[in-house]
């Protein structure tokens, strides 16, 4: 007896990319906030090489060689980074390169997030991470997602992801532990890098 073709193997790679991407957006902001009390800490750089620039409004300052850039519990380190300020002389943003350059921070119960990606920008104000190149972003307990870019707003958990090219988005989402029974076991990690 033969059957109908599925209609899952007939859809193209982009509505299966689609569907990925509404219900990891669908999973995604029912995870735990970044520590709320983050954003009122100050951004200090607690390493450098060298750096350059003037700390003025509307000014850059450049920061080069095992950068590490450190407020309340976001930690963020990479090769070159450069700091934006703006008119009132307040951090505005934060540019990232690195091999690759690294963001973490925990939430308020404690989890870790961490990111990591060849590029990244980090919107100071708003609390938004946007990871481009080999960008993963994993939570500790929830899950990862894996793409060319993944934006991550540290204040709400949400998350968006693509790939280019003939590339997939990739995510892994954990089950919650149901009570007596041991919680599910992390995703494999790589050991860090460069002081992470």
């Amino acid at each position: 007896m033969s059957m109908p073709r599925s209609r899952r193997a007939s859809a193209s790679r982009n509505t299966a990319a689609g569907l990925l991407a509404m219900a990891a957006l669908a999973l995604l902001p029912a995870v735990a906030l970044a520590k709320k009390s983050d954003r009122q800490q100050p951004m200090n750089v607690e390493h450098a090489d060298s750096f350059d620039g003037t700390y003025a409004p509307n000014s850059t300052v450049k920061l080069r060689g095992h950068v590490v850039i450190t407020q309340g519990t976001m930690k963020i380190v990479g090769d070159l980074a450069t700091v934006h300020f703006d008119a009132d002389q307040n951090v505005d943003h934060v540019q990232v390169t690195g091999a690759p350059a690294h963001i973490q921070e925990l939430d308020d119960s404690g989890n870790l997030m961490t990111g990591d990606a060849s590029r990244l920008d980090y919107d100071n104000v708003n609390g938004v991470a946007v990871l481009t190149g080999n960008a993963v972003v994993k939570q500790q307990g929830r899950g990862e997602a894996h793409g060319d870019k993944l934006t991550y707003n540290t204040q709400t958990s949400e998350m968006t992801g693509s790939s280019g090219g003939n590339g997939f988005v990739h995510m892994t989402f954990l089950p919650k532990p149901r009570p007596g029974q041991p919680a599910s076991p992390a995703p494999a990690q790589s050991a860090p890098a460069g002081g992470k």
